[in-house]
């Protein structure tokens, strides 16, 4: 008789997994039996719905199943192996709706992943249907749908209810639209599948008969199936309404934002909407805060530039500028500077605009023009309210300048960035500005400029030989020993890369600094002597990456060599 393996343990061990959170505490039990409800009326599997709600993260979820079960938690390599379909007597919609993902074919039997290793009806048909042994381990529950797409595709979407001719539709039938069934499960399933991709962008572009899909991966766009031009209005209208945006209005660009939980952790999405000549194209920002790193190892930076940064930082007063062009990370540093000052015994305020990630321990502004509220304004009343450290999101003009100079020249602690390709450059932007050079010299401490590299995926990178031709353009141009080159695999979706790493220039303003801004020298002599005295280039520091194997030579190139 064919029968599945059973679960370790012994009779201490939960029977269901509804004892399981309760044995583990994972939930307290009113917030247990909400979920239950919930299991009830949508009739989803429990586990589903905890991480729905945002009751639990699946990683959280799946660790504390493999503990109390004794199974092993999947790993990315598990995938990889997984028997193609023609090889598995059963329906892709099946294995999705009991989120089960066959893993290998062994002798003993058929190991799979599953989120709920108590659903024993499911897993008994799955040994019906092999006809073997059924052998679980853990998995979380988005690995097991991209495995499950990558083996049979994306599920196809039901477009069957939406109107063909959305366009023409009233006010009302638009409500209407944006409630029907396929439009709320594209959206979400959508920005499920982004965040599972690690997206930071996804971008929804009408053409004249689709509705093209891109997603931002690691800096870089990718393409996905269009959707049906059914789904155009519907989907872009959906977004709109779960933004707080004007459905009605389609002739303006509109801003909003909105929060979701997806897989079991919140992610806050801003959403901007512009008319093009075939309807109106939608660009969403997610910003997943569990893949928020406030640490400056993690953000790229090694042990000797951490510890003069961190010289830098504790300084009582003073300016520290972050550098770079747009999407290079500047935001993100200086909220790691943020993190690493924030203590009970310090005020810390900030203006940005917008504000993308919340900071416990933090007072943030965002700023309003419409109404007067400008950095420089806002900086103006902070200097009112005792504190010792302030974030500028951006010093934009001479006025924030000005007021950001007086604000380090009275005892505060300035944070903020600026458009320029170099550290150095920085300098000479703030004296095209109108800020008096000695002014200058008196309250800057630091410039850090930054760029983002994409990081090779340590599962599959290769090590170049000498006599290769990436590996001599690299030597040649970078003067690395040793150069890598990406490969790709399943863990990083074929890509090479997972990830980004920032390389860096710390400039700090010494002595012979100071003496050359007084005198107005261009930026590319203060370069030279920050050099003399020991400040390492965003190249060296991309050389220095390379030969460590965290990224390639025509990654380096691609962000310094304009520089």
């Amino acid at each position: 008789m064919v029968a599945t393996k059973p679960i370790p343990g012994g009779p201490s061990k939960p029977e269901t997994f509804e004892q399981l959170v309760q044995q583990a505490g994972l939930l307290p039990p009113d917030t247990l039996a909400r979920a239950r409800l919930v299991e009830a009326e949508s009739g989803e599997r429990l586990a589903s719905v905890l991480t729905r709600l945002g009751l639990l993260s699946e990683k959280a979820l799946a660790e504390a199943v493999a503990r109390a079960t004794g199974l092993r938690l999947a790993e990315a390599s598990d995938y990889a192996l997984a028997p193609p379909p023609s090889a598995v007597p059963l329906s892709s919609r099946f294995l999705r709706d009991v989120k089960i993902a066959p893993l290998r074919l062994k002798a003993e039997g058929v190991e799979v992943a599953c989120i709920d290793p108590y659903d024993r009806f499911s897993l008994q048909a799955l040994a019906m249907a092999f006809r073997r042994a059924v052998l679980p381990v853990i998995g979380r529950a988005g690995d097991i749908e991209a495995a499950l797409d990558r083996a049979y595709g994306a599920p196809v979407n039901d477009a069957g209810d939406v109107d063909h001719e959305v366009d023409d539709l009233d006010l009302e039938r638009l409500a209407d639209l944006t409630s029907d069934a396929p439009a709320i499960r594209m959206v979400n399933k959508l920005i499920e599948g982004a965040v599972e991709a690690r997206a930071s962008d996804i971008h929804l572009e009408p053409t004249e008969s689709a509705l093209q899909v891109r997603l931002r991966i690691d800096g870089v766009m990718r393409e996905l199936a269009p959707l049906p031009p059914a789904l155009k209005m519907a989907m872009i209208s959906r977004i709109k309404v779960m933004a707080g945006l004007n459905i009605a209005e389609r002739r303006l660009p509109q801003d909003g934002r909105l929060r979701l939980a997806v897989r079991g952790h919140d992610v806050d999405l801003r959403v901007a909407t512009s008319p093009t000549i075939h309807g109106e194209a939608v660009v969403l920002r997610l910003l997943d805060r569990s893949r928020l790193t406030l640490d400056f190892e993690a953000l790229g930076l090694d042990l000797a530039m951490r510890e003069q940064l961190k010289g830098v930082l504790a300084r009582p007063h003073g300016i520290m500028l972050v550098t770079g062009p747009t999407g290079s990370g500047k935001t993100t540093t200086l909220y790691a500077a943020l993190a690493a000052l924030n203590a009970p015994s310090r005020k810390l305020l900030t203006i940005e605009d917008p504000i993308e990630y919340r900071l416990p321990g933090v007072s943030q502004t965002q700023v309003a023009p419409g109404i007067g509220l400008t950095f420089a304004a806002a900086l103006r009343s902070f200097l009112r309210q005792d504190p010792d450290i302030m974030m500028v999101g951006e010093i934009r003009d001479l006025e924030t300048a000005q007021v950001s100079v007086q604000a380090a020249l009275t005892g505060h602690m300035i944070l903020s960035t600026l458009h320029t390709n170099t550290a150095a450059a920085a300098i000479t932007r703030l004296i095209d500005m109108g800020v008096e050079p000695f002014l200058i010299t008196s309250t800057l401490n630091a410039v850090l400029s930054q760029r983002l590299v994409r990081r090779l995926c340590v599962h599959c990178r290769e090590p170049l030989g000498p006599g290769e031709p990436e590996s001599r353009l690299g030597k040649a141009l970078l003067k690395t020993e040793m150069a890598w080159r990406a490969h790709g695999c399943p863990a990083c979706q074929g890509a090479g890369y997972m990830g980004r790493i920032a390389v860096l220039e710390l400039l700090v303003v010494d002595e012979t600094i100071s003496r050359m801004i007084l005198n107005r020298v261009e930026a590319q002599e203060i370069e030279q002597a920050a050099v003399s005295n020991g400040m390492r280039t965003m190249v060296k520091d991309g050389a220095s990456k390379i030969e460590s194997g965290l990224t390639t030579v025509e990654e380096i190139l691609r962000v310094t060599r304009e520089s």
